[in-house]
């Protein structure tokens, strides 16, 4: 049989080996086309750039007919969720706790500036602890303003090209913009949950295919003894290399630190803990070091890169999304 032939079939037949272990094996028929599905219902449907039921405050500070406009226009835009209230201290603390996005103030002299057909100084107040979602939250606003402003001139007979609504930003927190300070932070919550879960997802799987574990659980050890043997080297390497992130964004980076190093300790004890423990279920599950690395990197990463807050806004998920979230430890870390 000519040499071609004979390579042909022993192809042929270890590709229908491989089919067939393909067949027999579910996780490469969920990697294949469940995986795909769940990713592309999150970027599809689980996160989002548009923002929905914005919850604002809106300070009247002397009601009036154009006033009581205004505060329609921002009712009815389908975007905003609006508290009214009649003075802006009242709404300060829920700003700063984030229970409102944004506090727009509508001055007592507003109507009779409005009539005489004078600027009308409007203050928003926005939180922008995110700072893409505090964009988003302000350009709505502005827009809203700009549709109220025109609805107005059309109803009382006036060219509605009108010279718009001017913005005079000052910002009160970070007023440099940096993006280090506004980042850096809550990112360690997504480089801590790669380091504890890749550490420990290689433990115990790695005791299975070097054929050690049987060495180990001859020794009489229980599963807390193994446990706790295994979890503690790599938690103190973990809070090492927390303190190392923060030394070096602190000091070389230039970020300002404001706050409890205590409690950042704490939480991230915390946290800590529940990304080791995931690797370890992980590797203990998997028993092989490169099934127990992919899987770590899926359980891990995605949730904390995705459905953290930390770069897609968690208001602006859909319902489902937005209950699985809390669920997750990520969102609780990125915020402390």
């Amino acid at each position: 049989m000519p040499i071609p032939i004979r390579r042909a079939k022993r192809i042929w037949s270890l590709m229908k080996k491989e089919s067939r272990q393909i067949v027999r094996d579910p996780s490469s028929m969920m990697m294949a086309f469940v995986l795909p599905m769940i990713l592309l219902g999150l970027f599809t449907y689980g996160v989002s750039l548009d923002l929905r039921a914005i919850s604002i405050g809106v300070v009247v500070e002397r009601m009036s007919a154009e006033a009581e406009s205004l505060v329609a226009a921002f009712r009815s835009s389908g975007y905003f969720r609006v508290q009214l209230a009649e003075d802006r201290r009242g709404l300060e603390p829920l700003l700063v706790s984030g229970q409102v996005q944004a506090v727009v103030v509508i001055p007592a002299d507003f109507a009779e500036r409005a009539l005489s057909r004078q600027a009308s100084p409007v203050q928003v107040l926005v939180r922008a602890a995110e700072a893409n979602t505090g964009e988003l939250v302000l350009n709505y606003i502005e827009g809203t303003l700009r549709h109220w402003q025109q609805n107005q001139a059309i109803q009382e007979g006036i060219s509605p090209r009108l010279p718009g609504v001017r913005f005079e930003p000052r910002i009160w927190y970070n007023p440099e913009a940096d993006y280090l300070a506004a980042m850096l932070p809550g990112s360690i919550a997504v480089i801590m949950t790669l380091i504890g879960a890749m550490l420990t997802s290689l433990v115990v799987a790695r005791e299975w295919e070097r054929g050690t574990m049987e060495a180990l659980l001859s020794m009489g050890l229980s599963r807390g003894e193994l446990f706790l043997g295994k979890f503690f080297p790599y938690f103190l390497l973990g809070m090492l290399a927390m303190e190392l992130i923060s030394v070096v964004g602190v000091v070389f980076l230039g970020v300002p630190f404001r706050g409890s190093w205590w409690l950042l300790h704490l939480v991230t004890a915390v946290y800590l803990g529940y990304a080791l423990g995931l690797g370890l279920v992980v590797s203990s599950v998997t028993r092989s070091q490169f099934v127990a690395t992919q899987a770590a990197l899926i359980i891990g990463f995605l949730p904390s890169f995705l459905l953290s807050g930390l770069v897609f806004e968690i208001q602006s998920m859909p319902a489902a999304i937005r209950m699985l979230t809390t669920i997750f430890p990520p969102r609780y870390f990125v915020t402390a």
